[in-house]
């Protein structure tokens, strides 16, 4: 390759930010003090339909030089070679022998981004288990090309990129490819639909339906219930959440 990535003298606020997962919108806008609004994202196509998982967001950075980073969704937390990693959340603790298994970058950076849950991560921890165990779920994987071009961005610049979709993500073959090929299991498929309900009250109907317990509890213990789902194209071109805390919130202000 052209550019000869080190981390060792790479810009790590720059890397911390282009690796960053960036926000995914709610299927219904969010209007005033959380409020539903009835424009909804466009799908173009069929919808893949995902479980929500609700722990923290995690990233395992693949690095070209063969190296490797850990973070949460805001910070860099550990580097391979560290002897010391920051314990936020358990993240490093939990993923950094199974990051250094991981098959090699070539050219470029790959991020995987995972959902790490249970053990006392979020307070739905307990909907997942009541051990305290922990499972993680992969549930997208961005590749970033053009290192050089991008070290050369700001911070700033990075984040503009960065929210304004310019991370190149696997669509849903390579994501099942590459979840083999890491020996991770993906966030639940739980189905395929030609489209979403439009209404806001449809949309409960349908996420009650769709999603009554999670598929994803550790233990038999687990309270079991659902964050919600992810609803994709089968491109990634279009992505949106919908939570049930969303809508009940939704449905007690109608009620009022």
């Amino acid at each position: 390759m052209s550019y000869d990535f080190a981390m060792g003298i790479c810009d790590l606020n720059k890397l911390n930010s282009m690796t960053k997962y960036p926000s995914i919108p709610t299927y219904h806008t969010l209007g005033d003090k959380g409020a539903l609004l009835e424009e909804t994202v466009s799908f173009d196509g069929e919808v893949i339909l995902t479980e929500k998982v609700d722990g923290t967001n995690s990233r395992i950075i693949l690095l070209p030089d063969g190296n490797f980073v850990l973070g949460s969704r805001e910070e860099l937390l550990f580097a391979k070679g560290d002897l010391i990693g920051n314990p936020a959340l358990g993240i490093v603790d939990a993923l950094k022998n199974v990051a250094d298994t991981l098959p090699q970058a070539q050219s470029e950076i790959v991020v995987a981004y995972l959902e790490l849950y249970g053990g006392k991560i979020t307070a739905a921890s307990k909907q997942y288990t009541s051990q305290q165990n922990i499972g993680w779920r992969l549930f997208d994987v961005a590749v970033l090309t053009e290192i050089e071009a991008l070290f050369s961005k700001s911070v700033q610049q990075l984040a503009a990129w960065r929210d304004n979709g310019g991370q190149a993500f696997l669509d849903e073959e390579q994501l099942n490819n590459a979840a083999k090929n890491y020996g991770f299991e993906l966030t639940p498929r739980i189905a395929t639909v030609a489209a979403l309900p439009v209404s806001i009250q449809e949309t409960y109907e349908f996420l009650k339906a769709t999603l009554p317990q999670t598929k994803v509890a550790l233990d038999e213990g687990a309270g079991g219930r659902g964050e919600g789902i992810v609803a994709r194209t089968v491109s990634r071109n279009a992505i949106a959440k919908l939570r049930f805390e969303d809508y009940e919130r939704h449905a007690k202000r109608r009620v009022k």
